[in-house]
């Protein structure tokens, strides 16, 4: 009886399913847009604009008074393009799925879930404005409580809600906890999802891909003062005083006198709102850019009615000069969205296919090559991400 030989849409099927499997940042992000990229047929490039929630004041007299409805939009582009390349022949595919799978496509999808996890993490966690400074101090569950707090204050719900810890910070994490409570299915958990633990509101992960962070060389007492109150609605730009240090994208501050607001009552918190610089910034007199953008009236308010206020001094918060961090992340699930979609199939291949699997697409082309008389294969993933409400995320810096 002749072998049954494996089909392209088995091993692209397994290849989704198995990049699934070990996505488990990804799995915990908003995956609602995957379906309309698929429906279009997403390509290299498209974009597609993400509605967020309008904000409202409240009106505390008999009167009407009108409110401009004026709908924010953020950009969730399908620009970021890998894969593996890899070789196979005729007789590897009479191998059984699962050893098929075991000797090529968990290696290869191995690589791509980690590149892809890290591409994502390494964008997201610079557009996180909100911060728990540990520097100069060990990760503790206090770290983790505070994040908690910072979520609920910026009104996240309370269901859905992880924590991706560094390796080390996970460590301390499993120390601090190992005395408490875990439930069967907080056990199974551990097995399935990868999750560590549940306290505090999350669901607790561990990740060797979370990226360090280097601070420009403005100490945490910069030199740096506002040079004109910025107090326009959405405003992203601050025109700072002459100074000689530098900012990286990514680095946090706060400015005094700038206070956050309640999100529904808009008054203010007495704590600092902070920010995260949007572009390297390489010293001296000129416009600092970051987020998030200034309101200082409208529903959209989220700082007190002073916004930056001139010669306010400029503050980085949970870093030193040039300090390398490698932090944690806690974050409600639609504070980021992300999205695959297919690659165009091209015809007259010896294989070529895609399948999607949980809203995971993976694509495998395999091809002659005739100068080489080689079988050439290749397995591909499009996909894009976007930070639709940062508000809803905390990064947890601490020194170890």
């Amino acid at each position: 009886m002749p072998n049954t030989l494996l089909t392209v849409s088995q091993i692209t099927r397994k290849a989704a399913m198995t990049l699934h499997q070990k996505s488990g940042l990804i799995r915990s992000v908003n995956r609602q847009y995957d379906g309309e990229f698929g429906k279009a047929g997403g390509k290299i490039g498209d974009t597609l604009r993400v509605r967020l929630p309008n904000e409202y004041t409240f009106r505390n007299t008999m009167t009407y008074s009108a409110q401009d409805v004026a709908e924010l939009k953020v950009d969730l582009p399908v620009s970021q393009v890998g894969g593996v390349d890899m070789q196979f022949t005729s007789l590897d595919l009479a191998l059984s799925l699962d050893d098929f799978n075991d000797r090529f496509i968990e290696p290869a999808v191995s690589v791509i879930a980690a590149n892809v996890e890290s591409t994502f993490f390494q964008s997201m966690y610079k557009k996180v404005y909100n911060v728990v400074d540990g520097d100069a101090a060990s990760f503790a569950f206090s770290h983790l409580n505070t994040a908690r707090q910072v979520l609920t204050d910026n009104l996240a719900p309370m269901a859905k809600r992880y924590a991706v810890l560094n390796t080390t910070h996970a460590t301390k994490f499993m120390n601090d906890t190992k005395g408490l409570f875990h439930s069967a299915n907080n056990i199974r958990d551990q097995y399935t999802d990868g999750i560590i633990g549940q306290t505090a509101g999350f669901d607790v992960m561990e990740s060797t891909i979370i990226a360090d962070h280097t601070s420009g060389t403005a100490a945490k007492t910069t030199t740096y003062t506002v040079n004109g109150a910025v107090t326009a609605n959405g405003s992203t730009t601050v025109v700072v005083q002459t100074g000689a240090t530098t900012f990286k994208a990514g680095d946090v501050f706060t400015v005094a006198g700038c206070f956050r607001v309640h999100p529904e009552t808009k008054v203010s918190t007495a704590v600092l709102q902070q920010f995260v610089v949007a572009a390297d910034y390489a010293g001296g007199a000129g416009n600092l850019t970051f987020t998030p953008a200034i309101y200082t009236t409208t529903g959209r308010q989220n700082v007190t009615s002073g916004g930056m206020p001139n010669s306010g001094a400029i503050v980085k918060v949970a870093a030193g000069a040039s300090e390398l961090i490698n932090g944690s992340l806690a974050f409600y699930r639609d504070a980021f969205t992300f999205v695959t979609a297919d690659l165009p199939m091209p015809n007259g291949t010896d294989m070529a296919a895609s399948s999607t699997y949980d809203g995971v697409t993976v694509s495998l082309v395999r091809d002659f090559d005739i100068a080489t008389r080689d079988f050439k294969t290749r397995l591909d993933i499009l996909y894009g991400f976007a930070a639709i409400r940062p508000q809803l995320a905390c990064r947890i810096h601490a020194d170890g």
